[in-house]
């Protein structure tokens, strides 16, 4: 009889070990980590004047957005490269409104090109100054002077200025692009040159500055616009509001540019 009572107690416990399993709340199941797609970049191709290189290398970082490839160099060159192949790029952006121009009149170019930013120029000479350059006057005789090309806009400006000072520019080499003058100066093969203030404040300490009488009534007006073969339209339209956006203006300002 004991053993019966022995067994019937343990089928009575089992049977309520197995009632309060089924009783037990179920532990939640664990949800799955929400899936997050990858950013999507759209493709933009720039070509901008070389005076523009350090700011819009930077001002690429502030557009998640965007994949912006890059080509620097003197306005008239671009001009020349985007005539040859008109879809090569998406946005121009050039340093003067003479280029912009030459690009409207053969309808490289949609709509009206927007004013973003103006540059002035100014004489730089290496940070000793070894040719002890004062300005624009006798300290330049027997010194070697380098400027930008007559067609490219650092070099319309200087002539302008040199003429309204009445002083006749002797450069011993004339470059295609402004980059091009800072270095030479930096890398100490000339004496002395004339870019724009945005492209010294950019050398640094490499360089020091001169400020040449009347370069403010002398100023370069830089404007964009999206290329008329486009192949990607709203790519360039999202670049040009960048440029002429909060960000594009705040960039701009720390590197020098007055903005319109």
């Amino acid at each position: 009889m004991r053993a019966v009572a022995r067994l019937g107690a343990a089928v009575v416990g089992v049977a309520l070990a197995l009632a309060g399993c089924a009783s037990a709340p179920a532990a939640p199941a664990r949800s799955a980590a929400p899936m997050t797609s990858p950013v999507v970049k759209q493709k933009v191709v720039v070509f901008a004047a070389a005076s523009l290189t350090a700011a819009f290398k930077e001002l690429a970082t502030q557009a998640p957005g965007l994949d912006i490839s890059y080509t620097f160099d003197g306005s008239p060159t671009l001009v020349e490269q985007l005539n040859a192949k008109p879809d090569v790029a998406d946005v121009l952006a050039t340093a003067d409104e003479p280029n912009m121009k030459k690009a409207s009149d053969a309808q490289l170019i949609k709509a009206q090109p927007t004013i973003f930013a103006t540059n002035t120029a100014v004489l730089i000479v290496p940070k000793d100054n070894p040719g002890k350059v004062t300005g624009l006057n006798d300290s330049l005789t027997g010194k070697k002077l380098v400027v930008c090309a007559p067609s490219v806009p650092c070099g319309a400006a200087a002539r302008t200025i040199a003429q309204n000072a009445g002083y006749s520019l002797q450069p011993v080499s004339e470059e295609q692009k402004v980059t091009d003058v800072v270095g030479k100066v930096t890398s100490g093969e000339a004496d002395a040159g004339i870019a724009f203030s945005t492209d010294a404040k950019s050398a640094g300490d490499k360089v020091a500055t001169i400020q040449l009488p009347g370069a403010d009534k002398v100023v370069s007006r830089y404007p964009l616009a999206v290329t008329g073969k486009s192949t990607r339209p709203e790519a360039a339209a999202a670049f040009v509001q960048l440029v002429t956006g909060e960000k594009g203006r705040a960039v701009l300002t720390r590197y020098g540019f007055t903005l319109p």
